[in-house]
C-alpha cells in the first residue's frame, strides 16, 4: 500500500511538470515522415477523389489523391493513400486533417508504410504429395 501511494505522488510531481511537458508535446509534434505519401483512413464510403483531393489540395500540390476500392464490388473501402510533391506539404497536410471531419466522419492520416512483398501464388496444381490426386467436389453429382 506504501508503495503505491508513494507511486502516485512521484506521478504527480512530474505531472506538473513543465519540462516533461514541453518534452511530451515536442516529441509528438516531432516530424516521422520520410515520404511525401500519406495513408487516410476512416473515410466514409460515399467519399469520392474529387472529393479528397478538394480536402487536401489546401495544404500543397498534390501529386495523387486515390480511394482503395474493392475489386468486386467497386465500392470504397474506406481508405487512401494521398501524395504531396513535398514531406514538408505533407507533414502540413498530416497535421491539418488528422482527426478532422471529412463528409460526416473522422478521419485520420498517418505515414504511409512501404508495400510489404507478397509471397507468389501458390497454384493448386501443385500438391504435397506427388502422385496423388485430390477430388475438391462438394456437394451432389449426378
Amino acid at each position: 500500500m506504501a508503495f503505491a501511494q508513494n507511486l502516485r505522488q512521484i506521478c504527480s510531481r512530474f505531472s506538473s511538470s513543465s519540462i516533461l511537458q514541453s518534452q511530451l508535446t515536442s516529441y509528438r509534434l516531432q516530424s516521422t515522415l520520410t515520404s511525401p505519401k500519406l495513408f487516410v483512413s476512416g473515410l466514409s464510403r460515399l467519399t469520392t477523389d474529387e472529393k479528397l483531393k478538394e480536402a487536401f489540395s489546401a495544404f500543397g500540390q498534390l501529386v495523387e489523391a486515390k480511394i482503395i476500392v474493392d475489386r468486386p464490388t467497386g465500392r470504397s473501402k474506406g481508405f487512401a493513400f494521398v501524395t504531396y510533391s513535398s514531406v514538408e506539404e505533407a507533414e502540413k497536410a498530416r497535421e491539418g486533417m488528422n482527426a478532422k471531419f471529412l463528409d460526416g466522419w473522422v478521419i485520420f492520416v498517418d505515414p504511409a508504410k512501404p508495400r510489404e512483398p507478397r509471397p507468389p501464388p501458390q497454384h493448386e496444381s501443385q500438391t504435397q504429395h506427388p502422385g496423388f490426386a485430390v477430388n475438391k467436389t462438394v456437394g451432389w453429382c449426378g
